[in-house]
């Protein structure tokens, strides 16, 4: 992708390092989820450079390869016994702060599109608001957990607002893929999810960030965990 400055991939793997240290640190720095993190990002890495996902006309169809597993593994926490352990056992205030890995992704967006790689669709100047979760990390983290003068309900409510602002972009992006279920972009389709570094976006980012607002509001819904309730 000759159009993308270089500024778009060294800030956007840098967010990949600071998304795997935060999540990792809200893990309590648990080995098994540094290793899985790694390993993940190893492989579709080595996917990416291998031009696995480059082709066009092959991409929506291999798609569905960087991001299923993430999705099916993560939502599957939810529903074992060992699972909602891991997911009680995360820090409430590193699932809250992740999201500020927001700002930086939404900066690689605007990079992309003035690349011509991504539809603007997908940008902050057109339909994407997802760097409004990014934004607001610092400040619900500060009221939240350091003032404790908000309580789980805001919290949830938040946390409910991240994942469908995120809902939306991703939906943006799939309908937005080259040839089969494009809907719009076609004057530039979304092809930099296809291209390393930019593939761990749907492969590693985006799972992640979902996992952590659905394991906050877990944690708020059956155990009211939080520092605070006025």
């Amino acid at each position: 992708m000759e159009n993308v400055a270089p500024f778009a991939y060294g800030l956007f793997t840098a967010t990949v390092i600071l998304s795997v240290w935060l999540f990792w640190k809200a893990a309590r720095y648990s080995k098994p989820v540094l290793l899985i993190l790694l390993a993940w990002i190893l492989l579709q890495s080595v996917l990416g450079l291998a031009v696995f996902y480059e082709d066009s006309s092959s991409l929506t169809s291999r798609f569905s390869l960087l991001v299923v597993f993430p999705v099916v593994f993560l939502g599957s926490r939810f529903f074992t016994k060992t699972g909602k352990k891991f997911i009680d056992s995360l820090d409430i205030k590193g699932l809250t702060i992740f999201h500020i890995i927001r700002i930086p992704v939404e900066i690689t967006l605007l990079y992309l599109f003035l690349g011509k790689t991504i539809p603007e669709a997908m940008t902050f100047e057109g339909r994407n608001f997802d760097i409004l979760s990014g934004l607001t990390a610092p400040v619900v983290y500060y009221f939240a957990f350091i003032r404790k003068s908000i309580g789980p309900k805001t919290l949830i409510a938040w946390n409910v607002a991240c994942m469908l602002l995120l809902i939306n972009v991703v939906s943006s992006a799939v309908l937005s893929l080259p040839d089969r279920y494009q809907q719009f972009g076609f004057e530039q389709p979304n092809i930099a999810v296809g291209y390393f570094p930019f593939l761990l976006l749907p492969a590693v980012l985006v799972p992640l960030a979902l996992f952590s607002s659905a394991a906050a509001i877990r944690q708020m819904v059956v155990h009211k965990k939080i520092t605070h309730q006025p």
